[in-house]
């Protein structure tokens, strides 16, 4: 069974006896538990006497198995969580395989392994067809449908287009996402339930920062892919295209100060004050300079005046920036 239509059942209120979940997305896999545990008991807080959680390297097959063996008390249904079943060898897990066969109908057992079980593994034999849920981490539509999806949860609406704008920025870390989805709420005030492009512009100040200096990174090790992506990631976010020359320009700067004073015999500790950064960083831009030819530091700062003469004659922004960085990077 996929994740979603797991998800689906769960929506009709079914919470079967057994379920092995199975995965890297640890993120998903919580909300799973976190879900079940809704449709069984609503919003009951108090659930000592019905949900027990066992690391099962610890406490064993058999201790699980006993406590998916008692009966509820005050409900209906009793729900028991066992983690890192994946550390447990087949005959370790022999009292879970005998277990599934015949599961205590007023249980869920959620049997949780973090990382991908293949169908030859002994867990995923042993467990009812239909009764394995693979978590994989999301991507692409994928991705985009489970952050609407999850907003609505929370009581948010994001329209498309800043879903797909905040996973650019984002990634597919989804902790990392769900938080900035409330934040971008809240940059529309206090009482604003829906999230719009300009609401995710409002809070990619920590994403423009990183990816400016992941960026700069890039051009020092004259790795275009990275730049280039990255580049693409700041103008879609509606970065201004002469701030991000403006950044370049002062990349090619540092390089020219550190091979002038490569050139003039000065120690590198001295030229690394003079560029008034970290000192892995500044190692980096003097290295840079030393594998150029005489004429390259030059060349390339001329190039980028020529760059900003185009785009305030009205040149395209876009193919003009990526071009210039391909030519840092080669240069």
């Amino acid at each position: 069974m996929d994740y979603a239509s797991f998800l689906k059942g769960l929506e009709r209120g079914e919470a079967p006896p057994v379920v092995l979940l199975h995965g890297t997305e640890s993120f998903l896999i919580d909300d799973a538990v976190r879900q079940v545990t809704r449709v069984l008991f609503g919003e009951a807080t108090d659930l000592d006497l019905l949900r027990e959680t066992f690391d099962v390297k610890e406490a064993g097959a058999e201790s699980v198995v006993q406590a998916a063996l008692m009966l509820p008390w005050g409900s209906g249904r009793r729900l028991v969580v066992a983690r890192g079943v994946e550390d447990l060898g087949a005959k370790q897990g022999e009292p879970l395989a005998v277990y599934v066969r015949a599961p205590n109908p007023s249980t869920a057992l959620l049997l949780v392994a973090n990382q991908s079980l293949n169908a030859a593994h002994w867990l995923m034999q042993a467990v009812p067809p239909g009764s394995s849920v693979g978590v994989a981490p999301l991507a692409g539509r994928q991705l985009i449908g489970w952050l609407r999806a999850r907003a609505r949860t929370d009581g948010l609406e994001i329209d498309e287009a800043a879903a797909e704008l905040l996973a650019e920025l984002s990634g597919n870390d989804l902790t990392r996402l769900r938080g900035d989805v409330e934040k971008a709420a809240l940059a529309g005030g206090p009482d604003n339930r829906r999230v719009g492009v300009a609401e995710v512009r409002a809070v990619v100040g920590e994403h423009r920062l990183r990816h400016i200096f992941e960026l700069t990174r890039a051009l020092v090790a004259r790795d275009s892919a990275t730049a280039l992506r990255l580049l693409e990631l700041l103008l879609n976010a509606g970065e201004d295209p002469l701030g991000v020359l403006g950044m370049l320009g002062r990349e090619v700067r540092a390089i020219w100060q550190a091979a002038e004073g490569l050139r003039a015999g000065r120690r590198e500790d001295e030229i690394a004050r003079g560029l008034r950064r970290p000192p892995d960083a500044a190692a980096a831009v003097i290295e840079r300079a030393r594998a150029m030819a005489p004429d390259g530091p030059a060349r390339l700062l001329t190039r980028c005046w020529e760059v900003e003469r185009r785009l305030k004659l009205g040149g395209s922004a876009r193919p003009e920036v990526s071009l210039l960085i391909t030519d840092l990077c080669a240069g």
